[in-house]
Order: structure tokens, then C-alpha cells, then sequence
């Protein structure tokens, strides 16, 4: 039995991370938060069905900048490198973390199959996003019930919390992967790591 693990990784302890794990049937096995470093390693050096087993890790903005309420706003929407006037001092104008790189390294060198992606723009490419305000209660319910209802998911009727449904968006897009390589691309590099996407929403990633 082959298994799909999705982990939305958090940008710091005090943030819950999410993992989930769906199997060959779309059978969601098991959602998990997690916090610290530790207890990502913990699970992982704990999972039992890791060798047959592929992972995807979202990427993680980094929250660590100078001070200044107009540098939080504009970080992710900065070019880097694009402007020699602005200097990247403290490397203010890094958007991701290497939060967790050199733990999944480890595991890639023990054989373990670990790509990355960008939450919210597979969220776009797989039909995922909304009107709402990102991770608000009201995006919250807006993807559960579309990973219930659209993608044949069998999800609880309370509301789930976020980092759990972006872990299924993972899981999701990394059996995509492994079913249909043909319809994703790789959209980068980070830190060796592949970031991947689908090429086109497919109408059932389940089948």
C-alpha cells in the first residue's frame, strides 16, 4: 500500500503545523497538528509506512525581518535583487524559511521521496481558493467543504483546523504526482528540493 503524506509547515513553534496522510483509495488515514521542530521529527522518526510513503512539504514564509510595519507588509510582494537601492540588510527580503531543510534532507538520503510546494498557489491551480480572507474561519469552511463535497473527501462535519486542510492539499498534489506525473511541473528550487504543481486542475484526483 502506498501512502501520501501532505505537512503544512508553520513558520514557527508558536503556529501549529498540519499532517495528513491519505492512501491508494483516498482514504484520509489520519490529520495531526503539530508544533515544534521536534515534534515533526518525532512523527516521522515514529511513522511506521515511511519507506512506502511520499511526501510534501509546503514552504515556509519567513517571518523574521527588520522592524517596521511597512517591511511586514510589503515582504512578500518584494522582488528580490530587482532595485540596488534597496539594500536586503538581515535578508529582510527572504521570503522563505529554511525551517525543517536539513530533517528532510536526512530523510531524502535515507530514500525517502520529499518534494515541496507553494500552499497558496496550488491552492489557485487546483481550484482551492476563495473570495475570504486567507486561513479566516470563513476560508476555512470554504475549503473543507469543497475537499468534501468536490473532491470526494470524507471529512468530519465540524470545522477542521487549517493547517490540517492545507496538509490534505499536499497529500493531494503529491498523488497527483505520483498517478499522473505528466500533469505536474516543477516551479522551482529550493534549498535542492523540487517545487511542484499540477500543470491543470484535473476533475478527479481521487480516480
Amino acid at each position: 500500500m502506498q501512502y501520501y503524506v501532505g505537512l503544512s509547515l508553520a513558520a514557527s513553534s508558536g503556529m501549529d503545523s498540519g499532517v495528513a496522510i491519505l492512501d491508494e483509495n483516498n482514504n484520509l488515514i489520519l490529520v495531526d497538528k503539530l508544533y515544534t521542530m521536534n515534534d515533526v521529527m518525532f512523527f516521522f522518526d515514529n511513522y511506521s509506512s515511511l519507506k512506502h510513503s511520499k511526501i510534501c512539504v509546503s514552504l515556509v514564509w519567513d517571518r523574521t525581518m527588520l522592524n517596521g510595519k511597512w517591511r511586514v507588509l510589503s515582504k512578500p510582494y518584494q522582488l528580490v535583487a530587482t532595485n540596488p537601492l534597496i539594500k536586503n540588510r538581515e535578508s529582510w527580503t527572504q521570503r522563505y524559511s529554511n525551517r525543517g531543510c536539513e530533517y528532510f534532507r536526512s530523510l531524502t538520503e535515507k530514500g525517502v521521496e520529499i518534494d515541496r510546494f507553494e500552499l497558496y498557489l496550488t491552492r489557485q491551480s487546483l481550484n482551492l481558493n476563495s473570495c475570504y480572507k486567507e486561513r479566516s474561519p470563513a476560508d476555512c469552511k470554504f475549503l473543507q467543504q469543497t475537499l468534501k463535497y468536490e473532491w470526494g473527501l470524507e471529512l468530519p462535519v465540524n470545522m477542521m483546523p487549517m493547517s490540517q486542510l492545507e496538509a490534505i492539499v499536499g497529500a493531494l498534489l503529491i498523488k497527483e504526482k505520483t498517478n499522473h506525473p505528466e500533469n505536474i511541473r516543477v516551479i522551482s528550487k529550493f534549498r535542492d528540493f523540487d517545487v511542484i504543481d499540477v500543470i491543470k486542475s484535473p476533475k478527479k484526483l481521487y480516480v
